[in-house]
């Protein structure tokens, strides 16, 4: 029976430090970010309009966070693509996606019929729900994963060093 067990969570290890698997991760996470950052990249007044939608923040606050969160979203979704400090960017998507959540469950709470802002800045593109909350915690899991596992697998960088 114990050996039984023992190579149940020896299977079960393998799985969750493949790094075919952990890289997929990386790259699915790192490619939402990406092209989460692009329309706002291109259109900050208009992002800056979906953060004042969630009432949480002032104007100020607000103009702050749409010029500085994009770009990050990007660099983060970059690192972890191409495996340029992968930890951090996990801890750091981690870290917004949490938030992100945080703010979509506080405006369901108060009633709000906003546009999420994630990927679209249009006010009638994809509304705040349940499935928001769904798809944001999917992701908070495979940040969790990425910062509890030691071994990231490939790493674009790496390839074009060891080439020189």
């Amino acid at each position: 029976m114990e050996k039984e067990q023992l190579s149940h969570r020896l299977s079960v290890k393998s799985i969750l430090t493949n790094t075919v698997l952990i890289f997929f991760i990386r790259l699915t996470l790192g490619v939402i970010f990406v092209i989460s950052s692009l329309d706002k990249i291109a259109d900050p007044d208009a992002f800056t309009l979906s953060i004042l939608n969630y009432k949480v923040i002032g104007f100020g606050l607000a103009t702050a966070t749409a010029t500085i969160l994009p770009p990050l979203e990007l660099i983060c979704g970059l690192g972890l693509i191409l495996g340029i400090y992968p930890r951090s960017s996990a801890f750091l998507i981690t870290a917004m996606l949490v938030i992100f959540t945080i703010m979509v469950i506080s405006a369901l709470i108060r009633g709000l019929d906003i546009s999420c802002g994630c990927f679209s800045q249009n006010p009638d593109a994809e509304k705040i729900g349940y499935l928001k909350i769904l798809e944001n915690s999917g992701m908070i899991i495979m940040g969790i994963w990425l910062l509890c596992i030691r071994d990231y697998g490939v790493a674009f960088i790496r390839l074009f060093r060891q080439k020189k």
